[in-house]
């Protein structure tokens, strides 16, 4: 039980992390941004072309070396959300929303066949491992790397959160979800928080594939689809335009996928975590800490 719990915690954090940009976005402009998933390969790529760039000098540094390149990635990946935002979204932000979800899958294959026509389409051994120990914690088989990670993981959301609630930028995100018009009136600069919002949920995500790939060890120019949808599907559990409900979903889905992948097997994983999004949304469309909102016409 104990191991099944902390698997299901580990893999629920790299979840919390990418939801965390799906809810941002959709919280302030109502769109779903099916780009994020593939900015979280870009992070992963950004972060392998950094650290074989350094050599040898890299992989010997170790953790110190992956969280220098990490926090490198963090800003590039964010300002390529900052430029798929000024390029595919911002132009349309008066259009139906029909042709914004249209955009938003476009731009997805565009990151998906523009890394793989710069880096080739085959997979790629990450530069640095990370890999240790077990040990033994209340039963749970724990690595080294797994508690840093999980560290990291838990500051970054931390770190989020009280930058939303705290920061003036923060009151601008939650007054432009609200009401985009009155905080225009009221002298909030909506394109830069917007811009902001952007980059902030990309380097997220650019955090969260270059954590993947050293703990993995592979990356490949697909490694976001998949691990984009179930982002999504936390966003939704926990109520997607939440910050906190993105982490809570992202903790749950991981669990629920850890105890599915015990009850019914591995192979069902997928299946399980997709099926639990389908319950949600005819039980609960709202999720776990949603809101039911009434649009004005």
């Amino acid at each position: 039980m104990a191991q099944i719990i902390w698997d299901g915690l580990f893999v629920g954090s790299f979840y919390a992390l990418i939801a965390l940009g799906y809810s941002m976005v959709y919280g302030i402009i109502k769109l779903l941004n099916f780009a994020h998933g593939d900015l979280y390969m870009v992070g992963a790529f950004i972060g392998y072309t950094i650290l074989t760039s350094l050599g040898g000098w890299a992989t010997s540094m170790g953790l110190f070396a992956l969280i220098i390149v990490m926090m490198l990635s963090m800003v590039l990946t964010g300002s390529i959300g900052v430029l798929v935002e000024r390029l595919a979204y911002r132009p349309l932000r008066g259009a139906p929303r029909l042709a914004v979800l249209i955009t938003a899958v476009g731009a997805s294959f565009a990151l998906e066949y523009g890394v793989a026509a710069i880096a080739s389409p085959n997979p790629r051994g990450f530069p640095i491992r990370l890999d240790g120990d077990i040990m033994m914690v209340l039963g749970a088989r724990v690595t080294f790397p797994q508690i840093i990670l999980m560290v990291i993981a838990g500051l970054l959301m931390f770190g989020l959160d009280r930058y939303i609630r705290k920061t003036s930028t923060g009151r601008a995100m939650r007054s432009i979800s609200l009401d985009m018009k009155g905080s225009l009136l009221m002298g909030v600069n909506v394109n830069a928080v917007i811009s902001r919002t952007f980059f902030i949920g990309s380097a997220l995500a650019g955090a969260a594939g270059v954590m993947a790939g050293a703990y993995y060890g592979k990356i490949d120019f697909l490694m976001g689809f998949i691990i984009g949808l179930k982002a999504f599907t936390a966003a939704v559990i926990g109520g997607i335009g939440n910050v906190r409900g993105a982490m809570l979903g992202g903790l749950v889905l991981g669990l629920v996928e850890a105890f599915g992948s015990e009850l019914v097997g591995g192979q069902w994983r997928d299946a399980f975590a997709f099926g639990v999004l389908i319950l949600f949304l005819t039980l609960r469309p709202t999720g776990i800490l949603g809101e039911r909102v009434t649009e004005r016409v």
